[in-house]
């Protein structure tokens, strides 16, 4: 297509905007060698967290070397997909994101892959998990990389101020409660590079009506999911705090309870894997070695297995 042009990643990679009905706007990418060549297996969409974006050639690459052709969303609001006026990473209901997951899919078939296989990570985790239960037969098998199942805050967060958010978000949408802790971020920045205009170290600012709609949808997905393709879930073997600087920060999960996720994945439908990965950080594929490398070779020997 001809709005295809070369991605900030550099030439082995494109994007073009994906213009929604209502007026936003997600951006698709592909990694030109995989997506251009003959294959017969399904093409992988790749779906970022929050306070993310994609930027994981490495991840297409090892995607491409076993035959898939490898697209990659960044969400209305995220990344490229920031326009002027936007409040980055803000949406009033995380679900307004399945039109952005449709149209990215729909993008790829037009492309002439009629399967799809969704990678998704952290919120997308969460994001892609509920688009595929209200969706049944739109993808192959959904992989989930540490996927935002709850909040990894006391009980107190998790439960009063989760109410008081019912009263405060219809009035106040874009209040801000807060940011993320900001030593998982740095630790991260020190050791990939990325644009911190897109992914600062302690993200953007957490605001209301988002927050709402988060616990929402994390609730809705601990009542039980009917997700009918296959389910991988991977997450890493500990977890510790990311709200100050320690030496684990990027070889446990730092942002969310691997309890959480270890416990939600079997509610998310009748056919779930899981896999822990030992010395994983949060966002796996940003692990150290060798962890990086086991979950990819999982993650691929599981979809060569199922798809």
């Amino acid at each position: 297509m001809s709005d295809w042009h070369v991605d900030v990643l550099g030439p082995e990679f494109e994007a073009r905007p994906l213009p929604q009905p209502d007026d936003a706007v997600a951006t698709l990418v592909r990694h030109v060698a995989s997506t251009t060549a003959p294959a017969d297996r399904p093409a992988v969409l790749y779906v970022h967290g929050y306070a993310d974006y994609f930027f994981h050639p490495h991840v297409a690459e090892a995607f491409a070397e076993r035959g898939y052709p490898f697209y990659a969303v960044d969400l209305r609001t995220y990344g490229r997909s920031l326009r002027e006026g936007d409040d980055p990473n803000f949406v009033p209901d995380i679900a307004v994101h399945a039109r952005d997951l449709d149209a990215a899919v729909d993008a790829i078939r037009a492309e002439g892959h009629e399967r799809v296989v969704v990678l998704a990570h952290s919120m997308g985790g969460l994001v892609s998990a509920l688009w595929a239960h209200t969706r049944p037969g739109r993808i192959e098998a959904l992989v989930l990389n540490s996927p935002f199942l709850d909040l990894n805050e006391p009980w107190f967060h998790r439960v009063v101020t989760t109410r008081l958010m019912y009263a405060i978000a219809p009035v106040a949408p874009r209040v801000p409660l807060g940011r993320m802790g900001g030593a998982y971020g740095l630790a991260l920045h020190q050791q990939w590079n990325y644009d911190l205009s897109w992914k600062p170290t302690s993200g953007f600012p957490v605001r209301a009506a988002w927050f709402h709609s988060l616990r929402r949808a994390q609730a809705r997905a601990a009542r039980g999911l009917d997700i009918r393709c296959p389910v991988l879930v991977c997450a890493s073997d500990r977890s510790t705090s990311g709200k100050y600087t320690h030496d684990e920060l990027l070889t446990t999960d730092s942002v969310l309870s691997v309890r959480h996720i270890l416990d939600g994945a079997p509610r998310l439908g009748p056919s779930v894997d899981i896999e822990v990965i030992h010395g994983g950080a949060h966002d796996l594929a940003l692990s150290p070695s060798p962890a990086r490398e086991k979950y990819l070779s999982t993650t691929l020997d599981w979809l060569d297995a199922h798809v």
